[in-house]
């Protein structure tokens, strides 16, 4: 009997800015997926069977299960709780529907395999290729990329894309061009599209602006602002100004 793989959705994503949340779905709607995703998800395998596909030969069990053989040389086997599998002539592709709307399904590629799952309640693709990369597709339109090496890479449906690193690092690349970097001790590194660059850490934020200046906000409240004139201006935590030096 065909058993079902432990779910890959285990693995909490976060989106850069906020949750990603999955809205309730109208039992028709969900109805339309499940069925455009089991079209999807078999079409390589049914087109492989001629128009004039019969079955040649039908062997029931004891236990329920029915074994159904095509003159295409493809079969059918169908599991008493209503889980079918097929299997091409060659033996190298399987498609197995499971009695809950699972879907999993095994090509060949080359001389190595391509997993594809299909969790019918999530609505969810989890595809594993023969390199190693494992591909998450969620309803949303939200994809995970699990890569051999370690990296993951979450691109979120606005098209935000978010990379996982090994060592602890991470990067987030915003739609308009926004680029935040965290670093393995948690100093965060923020570049905007305006040229403007911010460096957080434990001790103070800083702001860089293209024309050079420099502003500076320490853990203590003090404030520095260096400017490409060479000035200098210091502000005690209240807003006191405590020295402005212009370079001399």
């Amino acid at each position: 009997m065909e058993g079902r793989p432990n779910s890959a959705l285990s693995r909490k994503s976060t989106h850069p800015q906020s949750d990603v949340r999955k809205q309730p779905e109208n039992p028709s709607e969900k109805e339309r997926r499940e069925k455009s995703a089991l079209s999807k998800i078999a079409s390589s395998y049914v087109g492989t069977k001629g128009s004039d596909d019969e079955v040649r030969e039908e062997t029931h069990f004891p236990d329920g299960k029915t074994v159904q053989l095509f003159s295409s040389g493809h079969r059918i086997i169908t599991f008493r709780n209503g889980t079918k599998k097929e299997i091409s002539a060659d033996g190298k592709s399987v498609t197995v529907t499971f009695f809950n709307g699972d879907i999993k399904q095994i090509l060949p590629v080359g001389k190595v395999k391509q997993k594809i799952y299909f969790y019918a309640d999530a609505q969810t693709t989890h595809t594993t290729y023969p390199n190693g990369l494992e591909v998450v597709q969620f309803p949303n339109n939200q994809i995970e990329k699990h890569h051999p090496n370690g990296t993951k890479e979450i691109v979120f449906p606005d098209k935000a894309v978010k990379h996982l690193y090994p060592d602890g690092r991470e990067e987030s690349i915003f739609p308009d061009g926004t680029v935040v970097k965290l670093a393995k001790n948690g100093e965060k590194t923020i570049e905007f599209s305006n040229g403007q660059k911010e460096i957080h850490t434990s001790q103070y934020k800083q702001r860089e602006y293209p024309d050079g200046t420099v502003k500076t906000v320490y853990s203590n409240g003090r404030q520095e602002t260096k400017y490409s004139s060479g000035r200098v201006r210091i502000k005690d935590r209240d807003g006191i100004i405590i020295m402005d030096k212009n370079k001399t």
